[in-house]
């Protein structure tokens, strides 16, 4: 189903407020004990049993997705995204704090915009520079979980299907955004699932990989940087951006950054696996 895209954008402060996208590790710091904080760890399980943040509760790619159509990492239904937001210990007036160890960057924003999508936005946040820039205390022990209790989720047309990107390849005011490594984007290495691998992109679209938008010490880049990285693709103010990548995981760094840098954008949450599956085209021109 084609879907109406509308946004609603999210201004950076400098001091975390509901409605900021990262906080700092001061910030972490300082409000650790509060009683309403959610505090989301992501990264491999056998190190999160031996050393994650306090109070953070493990959350698997698996905890908020499921497998449907043959794709891969899609958004679960709003009552099936609720039951497993809750089982997290999620509430309405929780304040989420997701945070990444070592270099699970994009698997954290996939976590953070299930979360935008699924209505709580302005109460989540990214933890800037993950557990890797932790100062404070370390914890082995996995915190009892109490079961949260949400309202009905009222889900944001950020994500879209085969049909709308189809429809859009060549719309005026639209950019298609390819998420992936230049190497999948050129076409030195095929992508898809095993069996209906192809190689090149979705014809139109323009190569920003996810790896752009952190520093090489895995903290984020500064609002300024994701403008800029935005203007060099040649997405243009005003326009609509549609992204893409493997699986919708690597792709969500990008959307992160285009929320705030006030882009307007949405996931192709089946992406390259889905349109590889259709057969649809693929070009290795730029």
């Amino acid at each position: 189903m084609i879907r109406t895209l509308t946004l609603a954008l999210f201004a950076f402060a400098g001091t975390a407020q509901a409605g900021d996208m990262r906080v700092s590790q001061p910030w972490l710091a300082a409000h650790a004990q509060d009683s309403d904080l959610v505090l989301l760890h992501v990264g491999d399980k056998g190190r999160y049993k031996k050393k994650h943040i306090p109070g953070a509760r493990h959350v698997d790619l698996d905890d908020i997705s499921v497998e449907a159509g043959g794709l891969s990492l899609q958004m679960p239904a709003p009552a099936d995204l609720k039951a497993r937001l809750e089982k997290l210990g999620i509430s309405d007036r929780s304040r989420v704090v997701v945070y990444y160890d070592e270099d699970w960057v994009s698997p954290a924003t996939r976590v953070v915009f299930t979360l935008y999508a699924a209505g709580l936005g302005e109460r989540v946040s990214l933890l800037d520079g993950g557990l890797t820039h932790w100062k404070g205390a370390v914890s082995d022990k996995a915190p009892a979980v109490t079961a949260g209790r949400l309202s009905e989720l009222r889900m944001l047309p950020v994500v879209v299907d085969h049909g709308f990107v189809q429809a859009h390849l060549k719309a005026p005011g639209y950019d298609i955004i390819d998420a992936r490594a230049a190497m999948f984007y050129d076409g030195l290495h095929a992508g898809g699932p095993m069996g209906h691998q192809k190689k090149g992109h979705i014809p139109g679209a323009k190569n920003l990989p996810f790896s752009s938008f952190n520093n090489d010490d895995l903290t984020l880049k500064t609002t300024a940087q994701f403008k800029a990285l935005f203007a060099a693709a040649g997405v243009k103010p005003g326009d609509k951006v549609i992204v893409y990548c493997h699986i919708g995981q690597q792709a969500t760094e990008v959307l992160f950054a285009a929320r705030e840098a006030g882009v307007d954008a949405v996931l192709y949450d089946g992406s390259f696996e889905d349109w590889a599956l259709r057969n649809a085209p693929v070009t290795t021109d730029k």
